[in-house]
């Protein structure tokens, strides 16, 4: 099975850019080099280079391994735990009011 190239538009490109540059400033405050991280994730340093840059085509999975070596693993949980919009449409549900 072909896998499709993911298309972002730019304001959520900007987005996962800006993940990349924080798992970036995280490796340098650490004092990793791009070598150390990669190998310890199990990625190729060009994949680490990809992440760092934010590019969508990288697996969540060598997201999530970089993540672990940096000792951030944890801020996985983060992702989609506030979901103030599906709160707000099950109490409606709940409460019997439709909009």
């Amino acid at each position: 099975m072909k896998s499709r190239k993911q298309i972002l538009f730019p304001k959520y490109q900007k987005i996962l850019e800006q993940v990349g540059e924080n798992i970036k400033l995280a490796r340098k405050r650490r004092k990793y080099t791009t070598i150390q991280v990669a190998e310890r994730a199990n990625i190729d340093r060009s994949t680490l280079y990809e992440i760092e840059k934010g590019n969508s085509s990288v697996s969540l999975g060598a997201y999530f391994n970089t993540l672990r070596v940096l000792g951030l693993q944890d801020d996985f949980l983060k992702l989609a735990a506030d979901d103030d919009y599906g709160r707000k449409l099950q109490d409606l549900e709940l409460t019997g009011t439709k909009k």
